[in-house]
C-alpha cells in the first residue's frame, strides 16, 4: 500500500477505511465480522481508520478501541466533533464552540481508549461560531498533546482559507466520487491544493451505487438510512444505475470491478478515499484499487459517462447554496 501526504506533515495510506457502517445507519451489524474487517485492513496496509462520535453515537469509537487498541502504532485514527451530543446519546444542533470541541475530544479519547487522536475533524462548520474560534479550540488541543493534526469536513473554499490562517489544516473531508464532484466545481479542491491541505473523500462509491452490491433497492436493509435519500428514491435510483452501467465497459478493460474503477478515479484526482465496508471481502476488493492506474483518456471518459446534469437527486437532501459550508 502506497502512502499519500495530506497536509501538516501527515501521511496516510492511499486508501483508508470508513468505519461508520459497522455501527450505524446501514442496518443490522455484525461486530465479529466488523472486528475481523478492521484487523484485515491493517494487515493489508490500510493505516487511516475513520470514525466519529456521531456513529452510534459513540459505539463506533468504542468498537475501534476494542478492535485496534493493541495495534495503535500501526494506524492513524481520525474522529470528529459532531453535532452537540449529550453523554446519553441525545443529539442537538451543531456546536463549534471551543468548549464543546474540548468536551467532545476528551470523551472520544475515553471511548477509543487512547491518549491522542491523530486527526481530529470539526464534523460540520457551525454557522453561529466563527471558524476562527472553532479552529482556535482545535489548535489548543494540539498544543496540549491531545490531538496531532486537525481537519474540517464539508467546508467551503473561503472557510478553508480562514481556517488555515489560524492553524495548519491537515485535511478537509467531503463527499467526493464520480457521483459527487462538487469539490471540483466549487473550487474547494483547488483551494485545498493551493493551501497544502489534503482531501479525504467519504462515500467515494456513491453510498454504494458505484458497486455491484446495491443493484436494487431490495439490496438495502429495511432500516438502512439510504432509503430516505433523494438518489435512492425508486425513479432516481433506476436512472442513476443506468449511468453506472456505462462504467462497466471501462472496468472490464482493466479486469476490475466498477467499485475498483470508481476508487481509482478518486485516487487519480489526488484524493484519499475512505470507502466504508463491514465485510472483509469488500475491503479486499477496495484495496486492490490502489494498484490501478487510469489513463488520462479513461479518466475523461469516466467523467463524461456520468455527466453531473444527468445524475438524479441531490446527494444528501441538504438544500445548501452552491459553494457554502454544508
Amino acid at each position: 500500500m502506497r502512502e499519500f501526504n495530506l497536509g501538516d506533515g501527515l501521511s496516510v495510506s492511499t486508501i483508508g477505511l470508513g468505519a461508520m457502517g459497522m455501527s450505524a445507519y446501514y442496518g443490522a451489524t455484525d461486530e465479529t465480522e466488523a472486528i475481523a474487517t478492521l484487523h484485515r485492513a491493517v494487515d493489508l496496509g490500510v493505516t487511516l481508520i475513520d470514525t466519529a462520535e456521531a456513529y452510534g453515537p459513540f459505539e463506533n469509537e468504542k468498537l475501534i478501541g476494542r478492535a485496534l487498541g493493541n495495534r495503535r502504532d500501526e494506524i492513524i485514527i481520525a474522529t470528529k466533533a459532531s453535532a452537540e451530543t449529550d453523554d446519553d446519546g441525545t443529539i442537538h444542533g451543531r456546536n463549534g464552540t471551543p468548549e464543546y470541541i474540548r468536551r467532545a475530544c476528551e470523551r472520544s479519547l475515553r471511548h477509543l481508549g487512547m491518549d491522542v487522536i491523530d486527526l481530529y475533524y470539526l464534523h460540520r462548520v457551525d454557522p453561529a461560531v466563527p471558524i476562527e474560534e472553532s479552529v482556535g479550540g482545535l489548535a489548543e488541543l494540539v498544543e496540549e498533546g491531545k490531538v496531532r493534526h486537525i481537519g474540517l469536513s464539508e467546508a467551503s473554499a473561503p472557510t478553508l482559507r480562514r481556517a488555515q490562517a489560524v492553524h495548519p489544516i491537515a485535511a478537509v473531508q467531503s463527499e467526493f466520487s464520480l457521483f459527487a464532484r462538487d469539490m471540483l466545481v466549487n473550487d474547494e479542491k483547488a483551494v485545498a491544493d493551493e493551501l497544502g491541505i489534503g482531501v479525504v473523500a467519504f462515500s467515494p462509491l456513491g453510498r454504494g451505487v458505484l458497486t455491484d452490491g446495491v443493484k436494487s433497492l431490495d439490496d438495502l436493509d429495511p432500516s438502512d438510512a439510504r432509503r430516505g435519500l433523494p438518489r435512492f428514491q425508486p425513479d432516481a435510483f433506476e436512472a442513476n444505475r443506468r449511468l453506472v452501467d456505462k462504467v462497466e465497459s471501462i472496468a472490464q478493460g482493466y479486469g476490475a470491478s466498477v467499485a475498483q474503477i470508481a476508487l481509482a478515479w478518486v485516487i487519480s484526482e489526488g484524493v484519499v478515499p475512505i470507502p466504508g465496508t463491514r465485510h472483509r471481502r469488500r475491503l479486499e476488493e477496495n484495496v486492490k484499487a490502489a494498484s490501478i492506474v487510469l489513463s488520462d483518456a479513461d479518466r475523461r471518459q469516466l467523467r463524461e459517462a456520468l455527466p453531473t446534469a444527468e445524475i438524479v437527486g441531490s446527494r444528501d437532501g441538504i438544500d445548501a447554496p452552491v459553494g457554502t459550508d454544508r
